[in-house]
């Protein structure tokens, strides 16, 4: 991932929440692994095959977010102040 300014990935982060792009809640199973290629719902940026993959689950039948681990810390930051 490029290195996104904390600030202003926190930012989106933010805007995201509140506009729904991102859940507030918590998920209901979290999982790491080696990513495939999968976009992270935060930054928007491609996670490499060499990258950790964080999913997070919320229920069967909406879709898993996935996230950078770094992303998903500011997210689960941003989630709880919001």
């Amino acid at each position: 991932m490029d290195q996104m300014d904390g600030e202003a990935l926190r930012l989106i982060v933010q805007r995201k929440l509140h506009d729904g792009r991102l859940p507030h809640d918590r998920f209901t199973a979290v999982w790491s692994g080696p990513s495939d290629g999968e976009t992270c719902d935060a930054c928007d940026v491609l996670l490499t095959e060499q990258q950790v993959l964080m999913e997070g689950i919320r229920g069967r039948k909406t879709p898993p977010v996935y996230f950078h681990v770094h992303c998903f810390g500011i997210w689960d930051l941003e989630r709880r102040a919001a």
